[in-house]
């Protein structure tokens, strides 16, 4: 990586071998993540389906995606939308059949789309059969799951216990939760009816490896691993746990041992791929976790971690945000996972946070496009972003927990009946009120739509500059200004550059420009323009020319010749 600025001028030597450094197949992917209730109703109930993601898979392979992410399928009394899992290896039946299931990794497989699953290691139901069990300390189940005695209140000796510890769900309210059958608290992350497994018993090892092989058995290229720092909290050697200080999560997160349990499901992957053949099986893991934990869990010299985690900086970007702030945050992990791993990936929203228009306004989201696409590594798309979707009014004075439908509600295909996601009236979440003109259709019908910049840009990720960004000086990114970010792409023949203003005023930037110039060829092709760009594909322009309109973003292309 070279890393440009202002204040040096950087003279570029360009030094590449006839072949970019080879790329595994998800170094560099697109990944769709599919809310599967929201996508597609193929049966007109009002809930999204297999069979919908199916027949529509091949829209996802016509806007660039080459994996898509689906969140949980699996059976669920759906207290927390499917995270809350009854039976690992079936298919919830709102969803469908495993029939189904096979059907869609068929599909996948002809048309050449990746399929990650939703990994839910932490927790299962309450209603589960393995919950039942240990609530009742049947033989093998007894400590399946993290339970613990209550401690005596001092104030009530004789009345109702206290929780073992002072720790809060991350959902609001105690972590621990009383079962009057079993007379002890049992932990619980997020809701009462997610109690945790206690993966200090070998047996829900064993469990979760059984778990991953059927999945893999049925053709799924990998998994994302559900709140993956959670696995393991602080215990005494008396069985007792400490209080925490409020706002941390020093006992109850990023624990040593969630480390090493990583690196054995890393391993079984590799081993599952010697053994059975075929591409890099993928594990992606979402950790809300310090960069210092994230570079633990992705290995060291000895050991193999996962081979990615959700990169979430780019989440904290606002309506307020300029050149220098995406410069922060684009370092907070370049300085770490890419020196040390030669990874990346760029989030800007999922099914539990704002989407990018909420967040960055409709000025500013095809811009997002420009800066996930350019930046090195892989891109996560939330369904829905690609044609700027809003959250929905759904929930505004409600839990946290309930709040997350805001950004959860049906896709939006067309302008009929319920944005095309369902022939019902009746959806499971309502269509936002915006459908008729934000929608797939609409905007594969316009040339300067959202869509159409999205798939534009995500074309040029499969060009030979965009493949060489493991090469010497095969990218470079900086602030140029307050206001305007670049990202360079280069290969031995070709160079893109991607200059984005983040500011609502004009920027001539043409003299910062050629600081940065070792070459006589100044003259540059326009590939890819943002809405807000009076410029055409095709036109040409001097680098040292450039003068860019508020909240525009272009993407230049440069031959090098001999």
């Amino acid at each position: 990586m070279v890393k440009t600025n202002l204040y040096t001028i950087l003279i570029i030597t360009l030094n590449f071998t006839t072949f970019a450094v080879p790329l595994d197949w998800w170094e560099d992917a697109s990944l769709y993540q599919i809310y599967p209730r929201s996508w597609k109703d193929s049966d007109g109930n009002g809930i999204g389906d297999l069979k919908g993601i199916t027949e529509n898979l091949g829209y996802i392979k016509k806007i660039g995606m080459t994996a898509t992410w689906l969140s949980p399928i699996f059976k669920s009394p759906m207290a927390d939308n499917g995270y809350d899992i009854t039976n690992f290896t079936e298919i919830d039946p709102i969803f469908g059949t495993m029939d189904d299931f096979d059907a869609l990794i068929k599909k996948s497989k002809e048309i050449g789309i990746k399929i990650i699953l939703d990994f839910v290691p932490n927790h299962s139901s309450d209603e589960c059969e393995w919950f039942q069990k240990s609530v009742n300390r049947e033989d093998g189940y007894d400590d399946f799951y993290v339970w613990a005695d209550g401690l005596d209140d001092p104030k009530n000796p004789l009345g109702q216990k206290l929780p073992p510890s002072n720790w809060v769900s991350l959902l609001g309210g105690p972590m621990w939760k009383w079962n009057k059958k079993r007379h002890q608290f049992y932990l619980h992350h997020f809701l009462n009816q997610q109690p945790d497994f206690n993966f200090r018993n070998e047996i829900v090892h064993e469990k979760m490896f059984e778990i991953m092989k059927f999945w893999l058995d049925r053709g799924v290229d990998g998994f994302r691993i559900d709140a993956a720092s959670l696995m393991y909290e602080k215990v005494f050697e008396n069985g007792t746990y400490p209080d925490e200080d409020r706002n941390t999560v020093t006992y109850t997160q990023n624990q040593y041992e969630t480390v090493q349990l990583l690196y054995d499901w890393r391993k079984f992957l590799d081993i599952y791929q010697k053994e059975n053949g075929g591409d890099t099986r993928f594990l992606l893991a979402e950790a809300y976790s310090p960069i210092s934990w994230l570079d633990k869990i992705i290995g060291n010299r000895t050991k193999k971690g996962v081979h990615s985690a959700f990169n979430f900086a780019l989440l904290e970007l606002n309506k307020t945000a300029n050149a220098r702030n995406v410069e922060n945050l684009v370092d907070s992990w370049m300085n770490v996972m890419w020196k040390k791993h030669q990874i990346a990936n760029w989030v800007t929203s999922n099914h539990d946070r704002d989407r990018i228009t909420e967040k960055v306004g409709q000025n500013k989201t095809d811009l997002m496009y420009f800066l996930v696409t350019g930046l090195p590594g892989i891109t996560i798309t939330y369904y829905g972003e690609e044609i700027g979707m809003s959250n929905g009014d759904i929930c505004t004075n409600c839990s946290k927990h309930l709040k997350r439908n805001n950004e959860r509600t049906p896709f939006q295909w067309n302008n009929s009946t319920s944005a095309g996601f369902s022939l019902s009236n009746n959806t499971w979440l309502p269509v936002n009120n915006n459908y008729k003109n934000v929608n797939v259709q609409n905007q594969l019908a316009s040339e300067k739509s959202p869509l159409r910049i999205f798939i534009a840009l995500q074309k040029l990720k499969e060009t030979r500059a965009f493949k060489s960004f493991k090469d010497k000086n095969g990218f470079s990114y900086n602030s140029v200004n307050d206001n305007v970010f670049q990202i360079i792409r280069r290969s031995s023949d070709e160079e893109y550059r991607f200059l984005i203003n983040f500011g609502d005023n004009e920027e001539d930037i043409g003299s910062f420009l050629s600081l940065e110039e070792n070459s006589q060829n100044n003259l540059m092709e326009y590939r890819v323009v943002s809405r807000n760009s009076p410029h055409a594909i095709g036109d040409t322009v001097k680098l040292t020319d450039i003068i860019l309109m508020p909240f525009e973003g272009i993407a230049l292309r440069r031959v090098y010749k001999d």
